[in-house]
């Protein structure tokens, strides 16, 4: 079963910033990673679904020209908001997905700890989602935690794993420790940063 937005309400009726994303190292690490991952300078128009408080999506921010950032928790989109009020581009909404999905085309989506939270049938919907909304230059970024949550109704490792069986689909960069798991993924006729350049 997928974790609906009572679950989310509940957290941040508890706590402003139930994860702490914004005062823990590791949450520091990690965006630092997924930011060091990502292949291009600057994306046109990105989607980051999930984005709580909104930590990364201000970093997202600083590198692409558009970007949209969502949650399911209205106290979550309040605080991204607050907090991307001077970011250029930037807009926040209460969305569910998968059964709500923006109109139109990516050249970024970034799902960093959204994907477990979802039930198979639900995560299959998201895939497709996400794959359909990919424009032919996009990229996909996958950030999650590696370990069992009782809560979670799926791992981390499931999440990526069903992503990277998705035909046409290949990965661009990886990286994992004990902790959490990064994939970038692309099109599998998609250049690599060095083809780019014309340095291959």
């Amino acid at each position: 079963m997928t974790l609906h937005q009572e679950y989310f309400d509940r957290m941040y009726a508890t706590s402003a910033d139930p994860w702490s994303l914004d005062s823990r190292w590791y949450e520091q690490r990690k965006y630092a990673i997924t930011m060091a991952g990502l292949s291009r300078p600057r994306y046109r128009y990105a989607f980051e679904p999930g984005c709580s408080v909104g930590v990364l999506s201000a970093q997202l921010a600083t590198r692409c020209d558009s970007l949209l950032a969502a949650d399911v928790a209205p106290a979550a989109v309040a605080a991204t908001r607050a907090r991307l009020a001077d970011a250029p581009g930037a807009a926040v909404e209460v969305m569910n997905i998968p059964a709500q999905w923006p109109v139109g085309s990516f050249d970024l989506i970034v799902l960093s700890e959204v994907g477990y939270y979802l039930s198979p049938d639900d995560l299959d919907a998201l895939v497709a989602r996400a794959v359909g909304s990919l424009d032919r230059d996009a990229e996909l970024c996958l950030v999650h935690w590696c370990h069992p949550v009782a809560d979670y109704p799926m791992l981390g490792d499931e999440v990526h794993d069903r992503f990277l069986a998705e035909p046409g689909l290949r990965s661009l960069a990886h990286y994992d420790d004990p902790d959490f798991r990064l994939d970038l993924l692309t099109w599998a006729d998609a250049p690599t940063p060095a083809q780019r350049e014309g340095l291959v």
